[in-house]
């Protein structure tokens, strides 16, 4: 591969764009599908709108738009803006749904036991419904930023820098080994964001794993499970467990959890 060894810097420079424009979408369409999707959950006449509505973005081209948009926002054919601009539409497309269906799966027990604690409509949202929520908005969130990065090469067929750009040279000049290396680029990028985003989810559900962790450490100590020493039987791990689906008494103990961390 003489040709990477001899355009490293160039190479860096357009991974450094791409990776621009493929996080700045995600990051503000998630910032916007968040509450949208949360209005369409408590408004249930919304849903079909937003859902519905952002799925259609998703059908339209991204070259017509990257076209289309500097006649809308004023901006030069070749700006970075009009990709990161569509983009946002594209993961605000896969996210509305995401969200929605992230927020329609939190058990109600759940909710009705943070309310009843005391917890006030914005608190519940950011101290319960949001990070129960984290599970399905994290799988959205894959999927969003790995269909950004491979949409962005597209803007390359109009002049906007990014590893794309390596597909077009490589194609006009008949380097096989820059479009190799612009395929290869692109792939690791996702695997890396992809596996960073499943790292994260991981570490925002650690609760997920609380009641598995526990009940592992007492089959080792040779505890029973339902039984103790002095004739009480203790609660079976299951669906009143924070690891499970939360309900009940296991729901009331998590939310009172991030109550007190609060």
């Amino acid at each position: 591969m003489n040709w990477l060894s001899n355009n490293w810097s160039t190479v860096l420079d357009l991974a450094g764009a791409h990776l621009i424009q493929s996080i700045v979408p995600v990051v503000v369409g998630l910032l916007i599908s968040v509450p949208l999707a949360r209005l369409a959950t408590s408004r249930r006449w919304l849903r079909p709108v937003f859902v519905t509505g952002s799925s259609l973005l998703y059908t339209i081209p991204s070259l017509t738009l990257f076209v289309v948009l500097p006649l809308i926002l004023g901006t030069g054919i070749t700006s970075v803006v009009n990709v990161i601009v569509a983009l946002t539409l594209y993961v605000i497309a896969i996210l509305v749904r995401s969200c929605v269906d992230a927020f329609e799966s939190l058990d109600r027990d759940v909710l009705q036991a943070a309310t009843a604690l005391g917890y006030k409509p914005v608190r519940r949202f950011f101290g319960v419904e949001l990070p129960l929520a984290v599970p399905v908005m994290i799988a959205g969130l894959r999927v969003a930023t790995v269909s950004n990065i491979s949409m962005v090469s597209v803007g390359a067929v109009i002049g906007i820098q990014s590893l794309g750009t390596l597909f077009t040279d490589g194609l006009r000049r008949s380097i096989v080994s820059e479009i190799v290396v612009g395929i290869v680029a692109t792939v690791l990028i996702a695997i890396v964001l992809d596996q960073l985003l499943r790292l994260l989810g991981h570490v925002l559900t650690r609760w997920q794993r609380t009641g598995t962790t526990t009940a592992r450490e007492r089959r080792r100590a040779g505890t029973p499970r339902h039984g103790s020493a002095n004739g009480r039987v203790d609660r079976p791990e299951g669906r009143d467990s924070v690891a499970g689906a939360p309900g009940g008494a296991g729901a009331v103990a998590a939310v009172e959890a991030r109550g007190d961390r609060a």
